[in-house]
């Protein structure tokens, strides 16, 4: 069963946080950033791809080969062969190679005959077209290299995504508790003009409608605050999706509060400041790094099937020599080779190489269109920023005047001049302002998460 222990009990233990504390968003991210299955998931990219390097290097350990073979039949020993192989390949397609070879028997072939004690070599092959400057094992450690960038970005990517659900999160939970706090506040004020109302009736002084009224507006600031706090309970759930502390799955406390003020800190939090005023390049953002790696791994390919246009001509050459006099008349036994082969018309290679090409150019195309599109999703989300900036002042000086408005009806209330619907009136218009505003804030914040989401700024 899956163990849930709440955010308070756990926090309390490492002498964090106390009851009733608020839980800033720079501390939330925090824990997100070191604990969280999906960020930590993301390192596994990383080594996935230096792994893979490890595999493509792997191409170049020297190898060890014994072939031995023995036929013995009605006491004919028909032949005894070994043949034992030291390889190094090397970075530029050249083999060196080591062995001993020996053959006896009746029937042993003379071309593989050798004397008694068998005979040693040293040679080497080199490949004079094909595979001398690029080959197969060199094109799949360069393209294990590249690969390793991508892993690194593919990291951040997957970092900054989950940072941003995490956001979003966040911003929804203070959200829904400060409209949850607000229609508590209202539903506290509600009461107590009903109480007052009731008195004033029983003294006279009002009509008995008027508990109707506010009774009523009691009831619905009831309904709203049960449909709200049905609302941060959700958010609050939600959030603890992204709470982890070690492999443990944490459940935030009602007792924890978000922070205040967030406006004036996120900016400095997701690290965004030099991108609001400064000209953003997007050369260094993961997506176009991603693009600049797929496109490097198909130049690789490319010059490697440019490589195939040409002939085939592996040299080889290979010192012979007995164990008895090893060293001895150096250059006189010698075993020469020469493999050549060409195809006639070269169509599979003059096809590959231009698909090769036609990879290319449309990753270019693909990699021009990303630097675009992400230039302009900065712009907008600056532009989108400044205008939630100057809306945030205005909703301000809009749920000011109408606070001054209910005031002045209030004040006409107790001079017997206004009424409890027009109180009722002025209370829901400032109540509806207000709760425009907390979505304002919300939209305000998500905008900046939106803009580190698109910069791709998880380091």
């Amino acid at each position: 069963m899956r163990t849930f222990f709440t955010l308070l009990s756990v926090l309390w233990l490492g002498g964090v946080w106390a009851q009733g504390e608020r839980m800033s968003y720079a501390e939330y991210l925090g824990y997100v950033k070191k604990y969280h299955p999906l960020v930590r998931q993301a390192d596994l990219k990383v080594n996935a791809a230096q792994a893979a390097l490890m595999v493509a290097r792997g191409g170049f350990d020297p190898k060890i080969e014994v072939d031995y073979t023995k036929k013995e039949f009605k006491g004919v020993d028909y032949y005894d062969l070994l043949n034992s192989t030291f390889k190094i390949p090397t970075w530029y397609g050249i083999e060196v190679k080591a062995g001993f070879e020996q053959a006896e028997g009746v029937y042993v072939d003379p071309q593989v005959s050798t004397p008694t004690d068998g005979l040693a070599f040293v040679g080497v092959q080199v490949p004079l077209g094909q595979g001398l400057f690029i080959n197969q094992r060199m094109a799949d450690v360069r393209a294990a290299k590249v690969q390793l960038r991508l892993g690194v970005v593919q990291r951040r990517l997957q970092a900054t995504q989950v940072l941003f659900d995490a956001s979003k999160a966040y911003f929804q939970w203070k959200r829904t508790y400060d409209e949850f706090t607000l229609y508590g506040r209202y539903l506290e004020f509600a009461q107590v003009r009903y109480e007052g109302i009731r008195k004033s009736i029983t003294a006279g002084d009002k009509p008995a409608i008027d508990s109707v009224e506010a009774g009523i507006t009691v009831k619905n600031r009831r309904l709203s605050l049960a449909e709200s706090q049905l609302k941060l309970t959700k958010a609050r759930l939600e959030l603890s999706n992204y709470l982890w502390i070690d492999d443990v799955p944490v459940e935030l406390s009602e007792t924890i509060m978000p922070e205040e003020g967030l406006e004036a800190s996120i900016v400095q939090t997701l690290e965004l400041e030099k991108a609001i005023i400064d000209p953003t390049s997007v050369e260094d953002h993961p997506k176009i790094e991603s693009l600049k790696v797929k496109l490097d791994v198909l130049e690789i390919e490319r010059k490697l099937k440019a490589n195939a246009l040409l002939p085939r001509i592996d040299a080889s050459y290979q010192y012979l020599s007995a164990p008895s006099y090893l060293g001895d008349y150096v250059g006189q036994d010698y075993k020469v080779g020469l493999n050549f082969s060409f195809p006639l018309f070269l169509r599979k290679e003059r096809g590959s190489l231009r698909l090769a090409k036609l990879k290319i150019q449309d990753g270019n195309f693909e990699l021009s269109n990303e630097r675009l599109q992400l230039r302009n999703k900065i712009e907008a989300q600056k532009a989108e920023l400044t205008i939630l900036a100057s809306q945030q002042t205005t909703i301000a000086e809009l749920v000011n005047d109408y606070n001054r408005m209910l005031t002045s009806e209030e004040r006409l209330f107790l001079l017997g001049e206004s009424s409890v619907f027009l109180i009722n009136t002025r209370e829901n218009s400032l109540v509806s302002a207000q709760l425009s505003q907390i979505d304002l804030q919300n939209r305000y914040l998500l905008s900046h998460a939106e803009l580190f989401r698109v910069l791709g700024g998880a380091e």
